[in-house]
Order: C-alpha cells, then sequence, then structure tokens
C-alpha cells in the first residue's frame, strides 16, 4: 500500500471530516459556508480542510477574495480498492451457524 492511502485513511479517520467530505457532494462550497454548521473557530476548519486537501481528497482554489473547496472523489479509489478486496471473504451464513449451535448443543 501507498503512503497516500495512510494519508486518506487518517483523513477519513474524524467525523468533522467525514462531515465536509458529506457537505461537498452536493457542490463546491466556499470555507465559511462549509464552516457555517460547525462550532469552532475558522482556524479549525481550515485545520480540517488541509488534512483533507493533503490527503488529495478535496481541492481548494482561490476565486477573488473566496477560497473554494471542492471534492475529489478519486482520491479514495485506492482506499475503496482496498476495503473491497475484503469482500471476496465469504459472509458468515447465520441460519447455518445457528442450525449448527442446535445440533451440538442438542447433543451435548
Amino acid at each position: 500500500m501507498s503512503e497516500q492511502i495512510d494519508h486518506v485513511f487518517a483523513a477519513l479517520s474524524d467525523g468533522t471530516r467525514r462531515a465536509i467530505l458529506t457537505m461537498l457532494l452536493e457542490d463546491d462550497m466556499a470555507v465559511t459556508d462549509v464552516a457555517e454548521p460547525f462550532e469552532m473557530s475558522l482556524a479549525a476548519i481550515s485545520k480540517h480542510l488541509t488534512i483533507l486537501t493533503r490527503a488529495g481528497l478535496i481541492s481548494q482554489e482561490k476565486r477573488g477574495r473566496v477560497k473554494w473547496c471542492k471534492l475529489e472523489p478519486q482520491a479514495m479509489r485506492e482506499a475503496i480498492v482496498w476495503i473491497e478486496s475484503f469482500g471476496q471473504l465469504e459472509a458468515l451464513n447465520y441460519d447455518a451457524f445457528e442450525d449448527f449451535l442446535a445440533r451440538e448443543l442438542g447433543q451435548s
């Protein structure tokens, strides 16, 4: 795995940053609009945005006096592929497990 995937998972580990990404699913947003629903300083939001930017999950662009944030979903591709690799594991069949336990307990 690359170092980039570590940055993605570290960025996604925080609930505020996940909420920001969810907000950006709708459209690009100004930093001040991103900060609005959170009860924290603009400086604290800027730190979260910096972490998301370093992970490649968002990009920031200055348009006039306003800094805009844009979701960059392709940055999650490697993490998604890694997570999906676990989908190859056979799911636990709870009905068969329950039947097995009933047989085993019935024989005790």
